[in-house]
């Protein structure tokens, strides 16, 4: 029996945060404003971008978009010394929104890490676009904040970060074919797994560059998140588990959010994240959805209050409305903060551990006891508690070097532990729940 160290050291949630981030330079302050619009303006430029437009064309259509994306990130590869490798998943398509057989491509960079090249985080945006027919893929659909705007975060994170060098590896992903059924993220989903990644996170950032709703609300001070909280891949069995025993709001896509929402707090000029536990809108899907099918930590990125006139719609005026998805209806300030938070993230998952697999044993005892396996990369480990009702990771109860903690009088009925890892430089993972189904790790198929 593993010895269990008896730890009862009370400090508080924002102790997360700081030792999240102390550890690390900013590169996010790199970020530019101007190089993120003259993304957007090329993009829009290209016409349209419809996963069935034309490919050969070197100015319009996906295949010329796609061939810039990959440009951009052999420059920006160039630029750091050929620290970028340049992959092209691809796949032969077809389905209700795809009616012939069409070519699907996904542009993706991939910064290798110094020390745990095998643990990887994604962030990613997807660079077709569309208009109100799902299958015209002729018309201009300039597609500025749906979503031009993911994929100019995309390449302007890879521009800062890959200044720098991380332990884990960072993936840098312009997709095609979400708006005919997420088929860019299923193709990289299928590929992470074909690479035996160990995908520690997937930031997907899908409709990023606007602060304007259809009704006129305004703003620009919030970020939606959204996280699954019963994780897709768990079993009925599993889910017979968290309905018994908790964990249906404690996924590791959640954990995420969690993390990130913490995160956010430490930048005054940055965004707040309002947090929206919902793996997607209402009626609607993203390419974060393909991964969490398959049991990778993924969240979404949203713009605080969606502006439907300009999505989905055909260029056109009625009624004195304008519709239509072109760029004067973006806030770049608003897409160059919600850049800044990826970009931290990035930099912050890609430098701290994997969270561990905590367990957690109390049943009809007055001790709580915690025990999980070495997680490579760590040095020590912190055990988090919070109320079964509450939103956030309340206190944090412990750190400890050994693989096993003990909470003496506490009982296990009326709490929830989780465990963070914590690299020697101070770099902390989010935490990793001791629930059922709460590993940051696809669950073992029946």
């Amino acid at each position: 029996m593993r010895k269990l160290v008896a730890m009862r050291i009370i400090l508080p949630f924002l102790s997360l945060v700081v030792s999240a981030t102390a550890f690390a330079a900013a590169p996010e302050d790199a970020i530019s404003e101007a190089r993120m619009r003259a993304d957007v303006e090329r993009m829009v430029s290209f016409g349209t971008r419809h996963t069935l437009s034309i490919q050969t064309d070197p100015k319009r259509g996906i295949g010329a978009a796609r061939n810039w994306a990959e440009a951009e990130f052999r420059k920006t590869s160039a630029a750091c010394g050929g620290c970028l490798a340049i992959v092209l998943p691809e796949r032969m398509v077809t389905g209700d929104r795809v009616p012939v057989p069409t070519r699907l491509v996904n542009v993706v960079a991939i910064q290798r890490g110094t020390e745990r090249p095998n643990e990887v985080v994604i962030v990613q945006g997807h660079i077709d676009s569309r208009v109100s027919q799902i299958l015209d893929a002729t018309s201009d659909a300039p597609g500025a904040n749906d979503d031009a705007s993911g994929v100019a975060l995309v390449m302007e994170a890879a521009r800062v970060l890959s200044r720098q060098k991380y332990a884990g590896t960072i993936v840098y992903a312009a997709l095609s074919g979400e708006e005919q059924g997420l088929l860019g993220g299923k193709l990289l989903a299928d590929y992470a797994a074909e690479q035996g990644w160990t995908v520690k996170a997937v930031l997907n950032n899908d409709i990023v560059g606007g602060s304007r709703g259809s009704d006129g609300y305004h703003d620009d001070k919030h970020v939606r998140v959204l996280s699954e909280g019963p994780r897709a891949d768990a079993t009925d069995a599993l889910r017979a588990q968290m309905r018994r025993y908790g964990g249906e709001n404690d996924s590791p896509s959640r954990n995420i959010a969690r993390w990130i929402g913490g995160l956010s707090t430490q930048d005054a000029s940055g965004l707040a994240v309002r947090q929206i536990w919902r793996a997607d809108r209402m009626g609607r899907g993203g390419d974060q959805l393909p991964f969490s099918d398959k049991g990778f930590p993924a969240i979404r990125f949203s713009v605080a209050v969606e502006d439907y006139e300009h999505q989905h719609q055909d260029l056109r005026t009625e009624n004195g409305v304008k519709f239509g998805d072109t760029i004067d209806e973006m806030d770049f300030p608003y897409l160059a903060k919600v850049t800044r938070l990826n970009v931290r993230a990035l930099a912050a998952l890609a430098s701290a551990p994997m969270p561990p697999a905590p367990r957690m044993k109390g049943a009809v005892q007055t001790s709580t006891e915690l025990e999980w396996p070495a997680v490579a990369g760590a040095s020590h480990y912190i055990v988090w508690q919070r109320r079964t009702d509450a939103p956030v990771w309340e206190t944090k109860v412990g750190e400890t070097s050994a693989l096993a903690a003990s909470f003496p009088g506490v009982r296990a009925d009326d709490w929830l532990f989780g465990v963070s890892a914590v690299s020697a430089t101070g770099a902390q993972s989010p935490v990793a729940s001791a629930v059922p189904g709460g590993q940051f790790a696809p669950l073992p198929k029946p």
